[in-house]
């Protein structure tokens, strides 16, 4: 039977503006703005308060917050373990509930589900795995698996003894997982035989190979992930790789967890940009855990007996926040998912939702895209009524794409809670509250309570209303902001606080106030344009041409002109069957001059078969960029989808330099 609740409802003052329904209000935590007013008179205090909530902590902290800019740091002083705030705390109570149902990617393979019981006990056995390789408090664990449930249990036995866990996306080449190896200097590294995607059997041992070289491994342990005989051939080198099961089989239950500082290291991420080697972004424990927890509780509304999904990879930061530490440490329920999201095809995702009666889900809008692009009939399908919160992350989402999502999946019902946030950031920090809304398409929301957000101008200035300037945060710093770059303390205060000096966070995120609390972000700083001195974000162009009814999505870069500073470059992906032609072209140049203005008009409109991504949904305009100035590409091993890159090498008329 289809839930007919009603969770929302317009906003009769503002057109295409929603508010909570007086049910959402009644279940959700908070229902009032007063939260926002009161976490603003007091930050620190309020952090203390939720820090209280959150965690339970082995000792208390002796002093809530402490800066010295640009460094700072939070809960001086108290002493916690991340795994037993995950797992040893919830077993009196929730010891018998599921913590994690796993959903591989050929459908003939039965899903794994783990009680927190039986995730402790995982834990537990290869904590002690771990202590025996010779890994101690500090050192650092480089993990290189896939969407399956070891991952999370070696990342959690990890912060178990204090071990810094670096995680490593699965899709990047062995190479990339040097780099980063080499950087941290991993005395042990986790993978596993392969995995599937797209029903291929994918070779992960032999690139995780390339990186065991470095000169800091030691050992290697590898997954058994394929089931009977391996569609792969795995090579293991004697005296450093070791077979998961075996060293699992007879591993003791009984692992104390170790204690540590708050502000210790709990993990490194890598970033990678356009140039120069990744930085390790580093995140604590204390400040981390907080934010991780609180954000999760509010932003998805979640309760003991929701079913939470995020589609992300642990091996992005939404993945360690919202697939892994946010979820466990308030004892929900979380799904995972090993595959690809069209096999065997594009009703995967929602039938897994249908599967396992999945209350919040939480994915990216170029996810939400690709499936809009296939057709309302795969949702329709299958019976979603358990769906209550629908999220989105990564990137801004454009108004067509917000509507398709609100109404063919949430079924105008569920609230779209649009984050907005950053690796650096550990958790989310601009979005609206379910309870508290309104939920507009295209904007974020909120600061989160507690945070200090201000859009500033080029001179450091605080913009307008609608203007366009830079996001920042202000002392006191959000706690799972990060708290440095491994080995790098220059780049960390280069990158993160040059821009306006040490006392604010610099995003190089685009922003402006959509009235007087609510942000609208415009993209990355290298997605604003200046064109004849105006500066105009690749979001509002493409939000201006995917309105058009027979386009399904667009990418917008600037490209250098003598004249203008820069002009906009349109990539435009046509609905199928929809033939391009010179007149569309000109027809969608007259949409964006009519919706923004003559400066925002592309100088040229590509149409094209797909646009560059990555597995978690993301545009890649930086490829875009680089190949009209025929510039170098940079590496591609991110993308879901490298062979669009040589596709529009040609459409472009690219000639690398």
């Amino acid at each position: 039977m289809t839930d007919k609740t009603k969770w929302v409802v317009k906003d009769p003052k503002r057109k295409k503006v929603f508010l909570p329904s007086p049910a959402m209000k009644k279940r959700a935590y908070f229902s009032s703005t007063s939260l926002y007013t009161t976490a603003a008179k007091n930050p620190k205090k309020f952090w203390g308060d939720m820090a209280k909530e959150a965690i339970d902590w082995k000792q208390k902290w002796n002093k809530v917050y402490e800066e010295k800019p640009p460094y700072f740091k939070w809960f001086l002083g108290g002493k916690l373990n991340v795994s037993y705030n995950c797992l040893d705390r919830h077993l009196e109570k929730r010891g018998n509930k599921v913590a994690m149902i796993w959903e591989a990617e050929p459908l003939g393979e039965r899903e794994r589900k783990y009680t927190y019981r039986g995730l402790y006990r995982e834990v537990c056995k290869f904590s002690n795995v771990l202590r025996k390789l010779g890994v101690r408090k500090g050192d650092r664990v480089g993990i290189y698996l896939p969407m399956i449930p070891e991952t999370m249990i070696v990342m959690l036995a990890c912060a178990r003894i204090g071990a810094i866990h670096s995680v490593v996306f699965s899709a990047f080449s062995g190479v990339n997982f040097k780099k980063r190896v080499d950087d941290c200097e991993a005395k042990v590294l986790i993978t596993c035989d392969g995995y599937w995607r797209r029903n291929k059997a994918i070779n992960l041992k032999s690139q995780a190979d390339i990186a065991a070289k470095a000169k800091s491994v030691k050992k290697v342990v590898v997954v058994k992930r394929f089931e009977g005989k391996s569609p792969v051939k795995v090579v293991m080198k004697k005296g450093r790789d070791l077979w998961y099961h075996e060293l699992m089989e007879n591993a003791s239950e009984d692992s104390k967890p170790v204690p540590v500082e708050s502000n210790t290291p709990l993990f490194l991420l890598y970033t990678s940009g356009t140039t120069g080697k990744p930085k390790g972004v580093i995140h604590d424990t204390g400040g981390y855990l907080t934010q991780a927890y609180l954000t999760t509780k509010l932003d998805f509304d979640l309760h003991d007996d929701d079913v939470f999904w995020c589609t992300a990879d642990v091996g992005w930061i939404t993945g360690h926040t919202y697939a892994c530490y946010g979820p466990l440490s308030l004892g929900a329920t979380m799904v995972i998912y090993e595959g690809s999201p069209d096999m065997p095809d594009w009703g995967r995702l929602w039938a897994i939702a249908d599967k396992f009666d999945v209350s919040v889900f939480y994915t990216a809008p170029t996810a939400i895209r690709m499936f809009k692009k296939m057709g309302k009939k795969w949702p329709k399908r299958y019976d979603l009524s358990t769906l209550r919160i629908l999220g989105t992350v990564g990137e801004p989402i454009d108004k067509e794409t917000w509507d398709w999502y609100f109404d063919y999946i949430g079924h105008k019902r569920c609230p779209v809670i649009d984050t907005w946030w950053q690796t650096e950031t550990g958790g989310t920090l601009v979005n609206a509250l379910p309870g508290i809304g309104p939920f507009i398409p295209t904007v974020a929301g909120r600061p989160f309570p507690g945070t200090r957000a201000a859009i500033l101008d080029d001179k450091g200035q605080p913009v307008k209303k609608g203007e366009t300037g830079y996001l920042v945060f202000k002392s006191p710093f959000p706690p799972g902001l990060l708290r440095g770059v491994w080995k790098n303390p220059k780049k960390y205060k280069d990158t993160y606080w040059g821009e306006y000096g040490n006392r604010t966070y610099f995003t190089a995120d685009g922003a402006k106030w959509y009235d007087k609390h609510n942000i609208r972000i415009t993209g990355r700083v290298d997605d604003v344009m200046k064109v004849a001195g105006h500066r105009l974000s690749s979001a509002e162009v493409e939000d201006a041409i995917t309105s058009h009814p027979l386009v399904i999505e667009s990418a917008v870069v600037p490209k250098p002109d003598e004249i203008r500073g820069q002009v906009p470059i349109a990539f435009v992906v046509l609905r199928p069957g929809i033939k391009e032609s010179e007149a569309l072209g000109i027809e969608l140049v007259k949409l964006v001059r009519k919706v923004i203005g003559p400066t925002a008009k592309p100088h040229k409109v590509y149409f094209v078969e797909g646009l560059p991504k990555t597995r978690s949904g993301k545009i890649m305009r930086r490829f875009l960029r680089s190949m009209l100035v025929n510039e170098k590409l940079g590496d591609k091993t991110t993308l879901q989808n490298p062979q669009i890159v040589d596709y529009l090498k040609k459409v472009v008329g690219y000639k690398k330099k």
